[in-house]
């Protein structure tokens, strides 16, 4: 998928930047609610404990260490990786709190939700790997 270019050279598409952006605000509100609410997060996923809310509150923390990154530098393909990274980190720890959790169809949406989450930042990883030829490049870039 590229962006297309009108006649006084604006995109028409999204951008990288703005992805890459956007990833970031996210991971800022998404760690600020892990971290100022871990226990009602993790009564919502039935997964109560002292555990769960030092893992959720760890993974706030981690959340927003990528959000500050992404702000700092949009269009940097590691910034986004570090949330793919994030991403399987979450799936695992869902996938682990699944079977004791008593609200299995909560964790079940919450892994849906990361899903999502590591299907969007990993497509604007790439992208911004092929934009910049960094990290991870794909085909050669002198074409």
């Amino acid at each position: 998928m590229t962006d297309t270019i009108d006649s006084r050279g604006q995109s028409g598409g999204v951008t990288s930047k703005r992805l890459g952006l956007g990833l970031g605000y996210f991971s800022l509100a998404l760690g600020a609610l892990e971290v100022a609410a871990p226990g009602r997060l993790s009564r919502a996923l039935g997964i109560e404990g002292k555990t769960a809310k030092a893992v959720i509150r760890a993974f706030g923390f981690r959340e927003i260490a990528a959000g500050v990154a992404l702000l700092r530098g949009p269009a940097v393909s590691t910034n986004v990786w570090n949330r793919v990274i994030g991403d399987v980190m979450d799936t695992a720890a869902l996938a682990f709190a699944l079977p004791g959790s008593r609200r299995k169809p909560a964790v079940a949406g919450a892994l849906g939700f990361v899903g999502g989450a590591l299907a969007l930042d990993a497509y604007a990883a790439r992208r911004l790997d092929r934009e910049t030829g960094r990290t991870f490049a794909i085909g050669d870039r002198r074409r």
